[in-house]
Formats: structure tokens, C-alpha cells, sequence
């Protein structure tokens, strides 16, 4: 069971890199003030990691919004976790190297704590993957991984890489579980990252997250967000809104029993709101 008990806390990967339990998502947040905003009040608010992608084009927002959280708090670049992801298009060993630093160019940073595959095109993740070894060795990324990357993705990864993924990121929330895979990353030292904890919001009016939320006098998001950390995933819920970035900060003083952590479990049925890895038209 996670014992998480601050935003900030973090746990180790397994080259030793501390990453927080808790950061802020962007996905389908257009470039501009209100992303900006959105990322300085995250931070202004205890978050220390914010996770973007290239496809996301919204980087340069990022970037600006990291730089207006550094300038408002007595924080470092160093404190911050800031992830970003290489496109489908841009797989392969030159064009990865290459959208690395297209992406710390839109950021206006000198380095990433994390850089991903983000989707696992065969035929391509494994170059990409020699790519994301070498930004790694050189010293220009702190810790290297994947997302949405199945079982036998990663199997297939692992035949030939030096260096083991240190996350994958994928969908995961109460109606997608991902047992075989949360064991599959638990057993090599993988450690699963949420995104979509929240079901794009249609989790919020389940009746049985509902009713755990009353007894907690929580927010049913609050606690999808805990059952996450209690099942040892790291999560990344998206909001724009300063108050729910606040709530979905308010998550480490208080746990859920087994017996409502079961209960969540149960809902599970490998029901899906984005694409499944296997059937993506890449």
C-alpha cells in the first residue's frame, strides 16, 4: 500500500531518480494563459511534477507557466518533474534524438526528468528506444520510459535494451484496472503511471465511489485519486480550474479501508476511453 503522505512525497525508480505520486496532466489543453495559469497555480499549489507531450502542442505554454511558477515560489528548477513525450512520427533513433530537443525548445528548458515513447508502433519503439538510452547516458534526461506499452510490448522492448524503462503510462482507473500489467511492471521494477485517473469524468457520478466519498466527506474524485495511491500508481489528473487542482491536491490525509478498496476494484471491466494499444491507427 502506498503510504504517501505529502504532494510532494516521491518514490524511487529504479535508477534511483525520486519522482512525485502526484502531478499535473495537460493533455487537451490548447497552447495559451489559461495552461499558463493552470501550470503556476499546480505548483503554487505543493504539485512539483507536470506531465506534457509533443502531440499535445502545448509545450510552450508549459514551459511559460513553469517559469512563472519559478518566479512567484522559492522553488528551483531542480524540485520541479516535468515529462514529456516523443510522437508517433518522430519514432526512430535520429528523429527521436531530434524531438528531444524540439521539445526542450518549446519547453525553454535544459533537460527533462522523464522522457516516454508514447505510443508503441511497431516496428519503430525499439530504435526509438536506443535513442531515449543514449539522451540517458549522456546525462541530458533523468529517467527514460514508455506509455501505453502492454505486456508484450514491453516484453519485446526488453529482449534487446540495456537500459530497462523506468515508467510506463497508461490508462488505468477503476473500470480499467490493469492487473496483469500492474504485476508484469511490479515484478521488473516498472512503476506504472495513471493517466486518465478520473475516466474523462465518468467515474464522478458512480454510485458506489459516491457513497465512499459521503463517508470520507471527500469528492468522488479525491477518491479515485487515492485508490490509485494506495494501489502503488502514480497519477496525473488534468484540470485547468485552480479549485480542482486544489482538491485533487487534497488526497494524503486520509486512506481508504481494504473493504473500500475492494469495493472500487470491483467495478473493474477492461472498459477503455482511449484507444487500446493494440488497435490504434497510428
Amino acid at each position: 500500500m502506498n503510504t504517501a503522505q505529502h504532494i510532494q512525497d516521491t518514490i524511487k525508480l529504479h535508477n534511483g531518480v525520486d519522482m512525485p505520486w502526484l502531478g499535473l496532466g495537460v493533455f487537451q489543453v490548447e497552447e495559451g494563459s489559461e495552461l499558463v495559469n493552470a501550470v503556476a497555480s499546480a505548483v503554487r499549489h505543493g504539485y512539483r511534477s507536470i506531465d506534457t507531450a509533443a502531440i499535445y502542442a502545448n509545450e510552450k505554454s508549459v514551459g511559460e507557466g513553469i517559469r512563472q511558477a519559478l518566479s512567484e515560489n522559492d522553488i528551483t528548477r531542480e524540485s520541479l518533474f516535468v515529462t514529456s513525450k516523443v510522437w508517433n512520427a518522430d519514432l526512430g533513433y535520429e528523429p527521436t534524438l531530434a524531438a528531444y530537443e524540439a521539445s526542450l525548445d518549446k519547453l525553454g528548458l535544459d533537460y527533462l526528468d522523464l522522457f516516454l515513447i508514447h505510443w508503441p508502433v511497431e516496428g519503430k519503439y525499439k530504435e526509438a528506444w536506443r535513442a531515449l538510452e543514449r539522451l540517458y547516458r549522456d546525462g541530458r534526461v533523468r529517467a527514460i520510459g514508455v506509455s501505453n506499452f502492454h505486456v508484450r510490448h514491453l516484453e519485446d522492448l526488453m529482449q534487446d535494451a540495456e537500459i530497462m524503462p523506468m515508467v510506463n503510462q497508461v490508462e488505468l482507473h477503476p473500470r480499467l484496472a490493469q492487473h496483469e500489467l500492474r504485476r508484469f511492471c511490479s515484478e521488473h521494477g516498472i512503476r506504472l503511471e495513471a493517466w486518465s485517473p478520473l475516466m474523462q469524468g465518468q467515474l464522478l457520478q458512480n454510485p458506489t465511489i459516491g457513497e465512499i466519498a459521503s463517508h470520507y466527506g471527500k469528492s468522488a474524485a479525491q477518491i479515485i485519486l487515492r485508490w490509485d495511491l494506495q494501489h502503488g500508481v502514480i497519477t496525473i489528473p488534468k484540470s485547468t480550474k485552480a479549485h480542482r487542482i486544489a482538491e485533487n491536491a487534497s488526497v494524503f490525509d486520509f486512506q481508504l479501508t481494504s473493504d473500500d478498496m475492494e469495493r472500487i476494484d470491483a467495478l473493474n471491466r477492461n472498459e477503455r476511453v482511449g484507444p487500446d494499444p493494440d488497435n490504434f491507427d497510428f
